[in-house]
């Protein structure tokens, strides 16, 4: 079994935002890990990151595979945060692959297309 850490924004967090659609497209994706024989474990932070929470979750157990979702990767105004999460996964998972979804529903297959020999 693939084990897998998803580290992502929770939409319930964000301020004027609907988290509704987003919660649910989350869901599907952990059916897809569920369905694939991935064991995810999810770390969603809120706006300022929480990297004391990241870094526990990288330090707690090995993982094949770290995702990095969408949400801290795309908006410009999240560039510095996504640049410290990569270096905390360099620094703290260095023998894990590091994959990017496109969306909360595909988190499965970008963590199977991820070389295994990371």
């Amino acid at each position: 079994m693939t084990t897998l850490l998803v580290i992502g924004f929770d939409p319930a967090r964000i301020p004027g935002y609907d988290p509704a659609p987003v919660l649910a497209a989350l869901e599907r994706g952990r059916d897809a890990y569920r369905a694939a024989g991935i064991e995810a474990t999810e770390v969603l932070v809120g706006p300022d990151g929480e990297l004391p929470r990241i870094t526990a979750a990288l330090t707690a157990r090995r993982y094949d595979c770290v995702l990095v979702g969408g949400g801290l990767r795309k908006p410009p105004e999240c560039l510095e945060l996504f640049e410290r999460v990569v270096n905390l996964v360099h620094r703290h998972a260095p023998g894990s692959a590091i994959a990017f979804n496109t969306s909360p529903v595909d988190g499965a297959e970008a963590a199977l297309r991820a070389p295994a020999d990371a």
